[in-house]
C-alpha cells in the first residue's frame, strides 16, 4: 500500500462527505457503518448489510437492537482489551460476540506520563499513537487472522469493533478491504470517516488539552501509514503480509470474495 501526498489530499476531501447511506444512526454506539458498496476484486462491489464497523456496543438501546436485528446483524468481533470489555461489557442474545483481545497502550501510556509529570503535546500523543498502530503488526498479528478465520466461517451479517472503532477496528478494516480488493483511496477515505461519526466519550482522561483530545480520539493518516510501514519493511506489501503471516492465502481471499462481493 503506497499512499502518495495526492492521495491523502483527495481522501481527506471525500472523507469530509460521507455518503448518508453507509453511517448507521444508533443511539447507543457511534462509528457505526456499513462496507457495503466499496469496489473490490474484478469490480465487483461489497455486498450491502453485510460487513459493519464500529465502536463498542455496551449501551445499545432496545431501539438500537431492533435495528440490528433487522440489518441482520447476527455476530460481533470484539478487538478491546480485557479490562475494557469488563468495563464496558455486553452480552446481547441476538449477537455471538467474539473477542478478539488486542490491548490498548496508547492511553495507559498517556495516564502515566500525566502522572509522572511530563508534558503530554499533540506531538507526543501522535507519536504514542504510532507505536500503539506499529504493535498491531508486532505484537497482535494472530488476533487479525482469527479475524479472517472467524469472516470464513459463513456471511452471517458481522459488526467489528473496538472502543472508539478507530484505531484496532481501523486496520481490521484495511486488511479486510485489501483482501476484498478494494483500492488504497477508498480504504483511506473508509478510515477517515470516523472523523464524522465518531462522538468523544463525555469523561475524559485527565487534563488535557483541546490538541491532544484531537490527537488522541481523532484519525490521521499518519496513524495508519505507521502500520503499513512495519508491513511493508517487514514483507514488502500489505498483500504479501496477508498472505505470509496471516494466513489469508489464494483460497481464502477466493472464499471471502465469494462471501461477501457481489456476483
Amino acid at each position: 500500500m503506497q499512499l502518495n501526498d495526492d492521495l491523502l489530499a483527495t481522501s481527506v476531501a471525500t472523507a469530509e462527505a460521507p455518503d448518508l447511506s453507509r453511517p448507521i444512526a444508533l443511539s447507543g454506539a457511534s462509528n457505526f457503518r456499513d462496507l457495503g458498496g466499496y469496489r473490490g476484486l474484478d469490480g465487483r462491489s461489497l455486498h450491502w448489510r453485510k460487513l459493519y464497523r464500529s465502536a463498542h456496543l455496551a449501551h445499545l438501546t432496545p431501539e438500537d437492537l431492533a435495528q440490528l436485528q433487522t440489518l441482520g446483524v447476527k455476530r460481533s468481533a470484539d478487538f478491546r482489551g480485557s479490562g475494557e470489555s469488563l468495563h464496558l461489557a455486553y452480552q446481547w442474545p441476538s449477537i455471538a460476540r467474539h473477542a478478539l483481545v488486542v490491548e490498548p497502550t496508547v492511553v495507559q501510556r498517556a495516564q502515566a506520563m500525566m502522572s509522572q509529570g511530563e508534558e503530554l503535546t499533540a506531538g507526543t500523543t501522535e507519536e504514542l499513537m504510532h507505536d500503539t498502530y506499529r504493535s498491531f503488526v508486532n505484537v497482535y498479528g494472530h488476533r487479525f487472522a482469527e479475524f479472517f478465520a472467524l469472516l470464513q466461517v459463513s456471511d452471517e451479517p458481522l459488526v467489528f469493533h473496538c472502543t472508539a472503532g478507530k484505531d484496532r477496528t481501523g486496520w481490521a478494516a484495511l486488511l479486510l478491504l485489501t483482501a476484498l480488493g478494494v483500492d488504497e483511496q477508498q480504504i483511506m477515505e473508509d478510515y477517515l470517516l470516523t472523523n464524522q461519526l465518531f462522538k468523544r466519550p463525555a469523561s475524559m482522561y485527565g487534563n488535557m488539552s483541546e490538541e491532544v483530545l484531537d490527537a488522541l480520539w481523532r484519525v490521521q493518516p499518519s496513524y495508519l501509514m505507521a502500520s503499513v510501514d512495519v508491513v511493508r519493511a517487514q514483507s514488502g506489501s500489505v498483500d504479501r503480509y496477508l498472505t505470509e503471516v496471516l494466513g489469508v492465502d489464494r483460497a481464502a481471499r477466493e472464499r471471502l470474495a465469494q462471501l461477501y462481493l457481489e456476483a
